[in-house]
């Protein structure tokens, strides 16, 4: 047994990915949420599969976990995590200012010699500084608080589709997966007390990895839910499928991987062959997805740093006119699932406010920004047409 992990959020990416991931590296793993149901499910049952769909498919079974509510049973999660090795994150990155209050006791609470590794494991930039802020407003003495603890950013990717109604705490997967971790925060620590995880990556810079992974990953995966959901597809993998919303995809992954060149040097080579691989992982039959799942939270997806107006934002400060980004952004202010609250809120915003403030409110962008002029257009022909 390599130690203990307390890990919050046990929903599909934490019992499919990071639980999984820790698992197999000999921790102890303590689910930590406040969905009633989920966490009584975990906590009265021995073992779940994780079933990786796609190529090389296969079965793994984890067991050995335990499950705490956070919600009815703070203090206990406060005493796992004083004791703990590691803390992470798979709760989204709204949700991170929740878990920081709990975070903070438990390091207020650790007496050990041992500093404890926090990772905030979430499909955002830099997340875990997201959650050191967070923790920081909790924490009386943030010197000695934050000496109890090694913060590390990490980058996360793998495909975890919605469920089957009937599969329990089961949870299908795509084969690939990626964990990378930044290397630098442990670099002081005494030999032996950085956490072993064989299956994580880990990196000296992990900015590239992050923008490759959001920029490629996340915006081919937005893109093609948003011009799926505009040409009335429902399955995801159907509509990379359709040849007009494939070409529309490979437009927008040509041009974040002419920034991604530029900005990180990768050799272009190389980033062709993550793109290519990315669109192989779309296509997966095997995958379940949905274009309304993957399409939710459109504000978020559209906001300054995220993964369309960030990158076409850049493109445009290079002088670069990002052409597929934009007919991409067009297609995702056409997203209107009722089920999805941000999707309602983007229709009240697009109903309620001129093109210009309704440009300003949904993307963050300020006018005089290159890219300003052509999202007012786009928000006019979305509220006139």
């Amino acid at each position: 047994m390599s130690g203990t992990a307390v890990h919050f959020g046990a929903g599909n990416i934490g019992r499919g990915f990071v639980g999984l991931i820790l698992h197999r590296a000999g921790y102890e793993v303590v689910f930590a949420d406040v969905a009633d149901t989920l966490i009584d499910a975990l906590a009265h049952t021995p073992s779940y599969v994780v079933k990786a769909v796609g190529h090389e498919p296969h079965d793994e079974t984890v067991d050995g976990y335990r499950a705490i509510n956070s919600r009815t049973h703070e203090a206990d999660v406060i005493a796992e995590i004083a004791a703990a090795d590691i803390v992470t994150t798979a709760v989204g990155p709204t949700v991170l200012r929740f878990v920081a209050p709990v975070i903070a006791a438990g390091l207020h609470a650790r007496t050990s010699e041992k500093p404890l590794t926090v990772m905030a494991c979430e499909n955002a930039i830099n997340a875990t500084d997201v959650l050191v802020a967070e923790i920081r407003k909790h924490a009386d003495d943030w010197e000695t608080v934050s000496a109890k603890a090694v913060f590390a950013n990490t980058a996360v990717d793998r495909i975890v589709p919605a469920q089957a109604a009937d599969a329990g705490l089961d949870v299908t997967v795509e084969t690939y997966f990626e964990w990378a971790i930044e290397k630098p925060p442990f670099a002081a620590l005494p030999a032996g007390q950085a956490p072993v995880i064989p299956d994580a990556t880990w990196v000296d810079d992990l900015a590239p990895y992050i923008e490759r992974k959001l920029f490629t990953v996340n915006t081919g995966h937005a893109s093609t839910a948003y011009h799926g959901y505009v040409k009335g597809i429902s399955k995801l993998s159907d509509a990379l499928a359709d040849p007009e919303v494939r070409g529309l995809v490979e437009g927008v992954l040509a041009e974040t991987k002419a920034l991604l060149v530029a900005k990180h040097d990768f050799p272009p080579e190389v980033q062709q062959a993550y793109l290519e691989k990315i669109l192989t992982r779309f296509e997966n039959p095997y995958l379940p997805d949905t274009v309304d799942r993957v399409g939710r939270q459109p504000l978020r997806k559209l906001s300054r740093h995220e993964r369309l107006i960030g990158p076409a934002a850049e493109l445009a400060e290079r002088g670069q006119h990002p052409e597929f980004l934009l007919k991409t952004v067009a297609a995702a202010l056409r997203f209107d699932v009722p089920a999805d609250p941000e999707s309602v809120e983007l229709a009240e915003i697009l109903a309620t406010h001129g093109p210009d403030e309704a440009a300003t409110r949904i993307t963050g962008l300020e006018p005089g920004h290159p890219l300003y002029d052509d999202v007012v257009d786009l928000v006019t022909a979305r509220t006139t047409g």
